[in-house]
């Protein structure tokens, strides 16, 4: 006996946020009109606790929970209970819960839905049922809303499980709790509630399998089963198909099914849902499928991943390898392909280790002439280091299977078999090799500060036996440095090597694609420390060897590399060209890992280019990609890069949401240069909406020298936003103290913008003499460099000091310009400035849906509400504004909080810009009629 670790329930819901705004959504319109609404999800995804919720959150009237009752012949009508629940409904309205209603008989479960569907939303009755949805839902319930439930996402989990433990559970160990159940919060509880405190603490090791089948039939709520021998053997079968299945669903082929069925059953007879052949097909005299599998075209799957693991571990263990063996001689297992040697070594009787077939598993999952995905090569690995009795040689395959993991786009897979790789006996090169992939890991999705040691050491492990790996695993520590901000680990990362010796070659490396590689390593190496230590001049020729060597290269990687490599030297159509074809060869090999950093590489060359919009298409997958992988690290970067593309848009609201979400993973993990890039973005919304003094306050913590100065590679970019923000700001010294710096980086050309901009600060800080030609000379550089947006923010900023000089009719023409280039790239909050200095030079702009755009927002506003606006856009204080209404100043500062959040302004600047906005296009709008009116009458025309 081990004991058992006690879990205290969960104090809150995790994640399901969608879901509680729909229960909500139900719950608060449950006062004015009726509601219903079905929650669907396999078992143990938590229906039962979200009712819980539901009960406890509804507060306007009573709860009732609905059960089937204890006769199972005494049924009410539908009829019936529409009274009790409208008789309940008298006094107040009325939350109804019917937990678990697949579990009804029949009768019961119509009359339940039927009663659902005749509810009125003059009812008052909220109806909130819940059903697994292992099985088919029943069609009874086909016409509700639904409101499906999904695994917890990565994060959720972990979240769940340090509540569930209060956090002591050792790293390896929760690594491997998260990974047994794939967001499964009842298999969670389940799995933790198994061990013993002392293994939860990673004193005693763990049981094997952790999720055996008692712990799976718990959470599953039972063991699933079929209603004959025939069903049940062929849920089996197709559970076990599943163990070595090449795709995420876990399905199987039906013909292969079919096969080894004949084989587990050689005896005639119809199975279910087999037909006479035995064959997967429509046939009167066969039985049904199972409820628990789906047919789409030739593929069978479970409806519900747990039922399928339950299924299989359930089984008597002869039955399970009876039928392993019999998918590994079916025709369709393919002799010797790895899926048919995977069932064959599931087939083997006992634990014990088998040389021959963990040798031939691994040697063909190292094949890469043999058809299989990541996912599968790893199961293949994975099982072979189960069948391995060599210590050494089973850390060099769970090496392997956890390589193939990450590949796959899986870290929480690869990170438990990383922890079985562990062991001292294994040679260096075993060690590094797993050190690396573990450094790789958190580079993606942990602290990079652990990802920077863990390459280090990878790198000294490796250097004896791989070079040119070790080589890799320094300058990937080098990326985590520079992910960091660390600029003097960085450098200390990328000190001088030994010269590249290419007549050595890796050990089973392919020659001269290894040579290749290990070429574009070294040069990146080189001319990154040299671009860090600011010798420019020294740092081109290494970067554009880089880029060059890989036009001719197809490896994701060195693909990668090259569009890195571009982006350091400023040339944006290289990075979007190694970019685009690292994104390709990603997908064309199944890569998973790499492609959100493809999408981040994109996405980032857009943005330098200034392309917006398509830097935010690029974000917006990348960021759906690193989620989906299990990469929040690289996901923080796209949030930011979604920020700063929202920041010259007129979506206050998408900037704050992704600058929070970028900043939340980046202070937990370290990403100095994501939080700079969320900060900056954050800043550019200020400046853009006419906020320069809070532009200015967070870009001086950004830019200004000092210990607190942000990223050393995003700091210059920034600067431009800086010294504009600063100049508007009357903080004219402050501007002049970063521009020494930015005119050395405007010099080494790796910002194709940076020339202009350097001129337009000039211009900015210059006496009015001089000014004239330096904005012109900044038109001038933009005409060179292109990109509309920053084009157009010089001749915004040249129309307004003309404006300012009296020279409107030199200022008409630049701002018409400024406004052009704006509405071009979808820069909408910097067009209103545009159209702003327009309208005060006399000019009445419009933009599409402009004129009717403010009106309608002042339009959502009470009559109380807008007095008052219009008397603080004219500039009267909340004193006075009380004074003339005739009510309390708390009065007026309560109706002036809903006035901003209402028209989504922070400030009595904007607010005055937004009424002001609104009030002329009334007045257009009213000379336009006016004038319609004036010539219907001349000539007679009907409106």
């Amino acid at each position: 006996m081990t004991g058992q670790t006690t879990v205290r329930t969960a104090v809150r819901v995790h994640g399901r946020s969608a879901q509680r705004r729909a229960l909500r959504a139900m719950l608060d319109a449950l006062p004015a009109h009726g509601g219903r609404l079905l929650l669907a999800g396999e078992p143990g995804l938590g229906r039962t606790t979200l009712l819980q919720w539901a009960a406890r959150s509804f507060r306007a009237g009573p709860v009732l929970h609905l059960g089937p009752g204890p006769d199972a012949n005494a049924h009410l009508t539908a009829g019936q209970l529409l009274d009790t629940l409208r008789a309940a409904a008298v006094a107040a309205p009325v939350l109804v819960c019917a937990d678990d209603a697949h579990r009804w008989d029949a009768p019961a479960r119509t009359e339940l839905a039927r009663a659902a569907r005749l509810l009125s939303t003059a009812d008052r009755v909220g109806l909130l049922l819940s059903v697994a949805s292992d099985r088919a839902v029943g069609p009874e319930f086909a016409r509700l809303p639904v409101v499906h439930l999904d695994p917890l996402a990565p994060a959720r989990a972990a979240a769940l499980l340090d509540d569930l433990t209060d956090g002591v559970a050792a790293p390896a160990v929760r690594e491997q709790l998260l990974a047994e159940a794939e967001g499964n919060p009842a298999l969670l509880v389940a799995l933790v509630r198994r061990l013993s405190p002392a293994e939860l603490r990673g004193h005693r090791p763990l049981p094997g399998p952790l999720a055996d089948a008692g712990v799976l039939a718990e959470a599953a709520g039972g063991v699933p089963t079929g209603p004959s021998a025939h069903a049940r053997d062929l849920l089996l079968t197709v559970a076990a198909a599943g163990e070595a299945s090449d795709g995420s669903d876990a399905d199987a082929d039906a013909g292969l099914v079919r096969d080894a069925l004949r084989r587990l059953r050689p005896a005639p007879g119809h199975g279910p849902g087999l037909g006479p052949d035995p064959g997967l097909g429509p046939d009167p005299g066969a039985e049904p499928l199972p409820g628990q599998l789906v047919l789409a075209g030739d593929r069978l799957r479970f409806r519900s991943p747990l039922v399928r693991r339950t299924v299989h571990a359930t089984a008597a263990a002869d039955r399970r390898r009876a039928v392993h063996r019999a998918l590994a001689d079916a025709p369709d297992g393919g002799g010797h392909c790895l899926t048919a040697l995977l069932h064959r070594s599931w087939s083997l009787d006992g634990p014990a280790p088998a040389p021959a077939s963990a040798d031939r598993l691994a040697a063909t999952a190292a094949d890469g002439a043999v058809p299989a995905s990541h996912r599968l090569r790893a199961t293949a690995y994975a099982r072979a280091a189960e069948l391995t009795a060599d210590g050494a040689r089973r850390a060099e395959r769970y090496t392997a299977a956890a390589e193939q993991a990450l590949l796959a786009g899986r870290p929480e897979r690869a990170r438990p078999l990383l922890a079985a790789a562990r062991d001292r006996a294994a040679p260096d090169a075993v060690r590094g090799r797993a050190e690396l992939l573990r450094g790789m890991t958190e580079l993606r999705d942990g602290p990079v500060g652990d990802a920077h040691q863990s390459l280090l050491l990878a790198a000294s492990l490796l250097a004896a036996d791989d070079p040119a790996e070790a080589a890799a695993a320094a300058l990937a520590a080098a990326d985590a440095a520079w992910a960091a901000g660390d600029l003097p680990a960085c450098l200390a990362t990328l000190a001088p090597e030994p010269p590249l010796r290419a007549e050595h070659p890796s050990p089973g490396s392919d020659g001269p694609a290894a040579a290749r590689t290990a070429a574009v390593v070294h040069d990146h190496r080189v001319g990154m420390r040299a671009l860090l230590e600011g010798r420019l001049d020294r740092a081109g020729a290494p970067l554009g060897q880089v880029v060059r060597r890989s036009r001719t290269g197809d490896r994701p990687e060195t693909l990668l590399r090259s569009a890195a490599a571009a982006l350091l030297l400023g040339d944006v159509d290289a990075a979007r060209s190694g970019g685009a074809r690292a994104l390709a060869a990603a997908r064309q090999l199944g890569s998973d890992a790499l492609v959100p950093q493809a999408l981040e590489y994109l996405a980032y060359a857009e943005l330098r280019a200034g392309r917006h919009p398509q830097a935010r298409t690029h974000a917006e997958e990348g960021l759906r990609t690193a989620l989906r992988a299990g990469q929040r690290n690289t996901a923080a970067h796209h949030r930011a890069v979604l920020a700063l593309a929202a920041s010259i848009e007129e979506e206050p609201d998408a900037v704050a949401r992704h600058v929070a979400a970028a900043l939340d993973t980046a202070r937990r993990h370290g990403l100095a240069q994501a939080a700079a890039l969320a900060q900056w973005a954050a800043a550019r919304a200020d400046l853009g909406r006419g906020r320069p003094f809070d532009a200015a306050d967070r870009l001086g913590l950004l830019v200004l020298p000092g210990p607190g100065r942000g990223h050393f590679a995003v700091w210059r970019l920034a600067v431009p936003c800086f010294v504009e923000a600063a100049v508007l700001a009357g903080r004219d010294e402050d501007a002049r103290r970063v521009l020494t710096d930015f005119a050395d980086w405007a010099a080494f050309g790796a910002d194709p913008q940076a020339a202009a901009q350097l001129a337009r600060c000039h211009a900015l800080l210059a006496p009015a003499e001089h000014a004239d030609a330096l904005y012109r000379h900044a038109l001038d550089r933009h005409d060179e460099a292109g990109g509309d947006f920053e084009r157009a923010r010089t001749a915004l900023l040249y129309g307004k000091w003309l404006r300012r000089r009296r020279r409107p009719r030199e200022a008409r023409g630049r701002l018409g310009t400024a406004l052009a280039g704006f509405e071009r790239c979808g820069a909408g909050v910097w067009a209103a400035q545009a159209r702003d200095e327009l309208r005060a030079l006399g000019a009445a702009p419009r933009s599409p849906g402009a004129g009717a755009g403010t009106p309608a927002r002042l339009g959502r506003l009470t009559p109380q509400q807008l007095r008052i606006a219009r008397q603080v856009a004219e500039g009267a204080t909340n004193r006075e504004v009380a004074l003339t209404l005739g009510v309390s100043t708390r009065t007026v500062d309560y109706h002036l909080r809903k006035v901003f959040a209402a028209l989504g302004v922070r400030s009595r600047l904007e607010l005055a810009r937004m009424v002001g906005q609104a009030e002329r296009a009334q007045e257009a709008q009213a000379a336009q009629d006016a004038r319609r009116a004036g010539h219907q009458e001349k000539t007679g025309a009907q409106p």
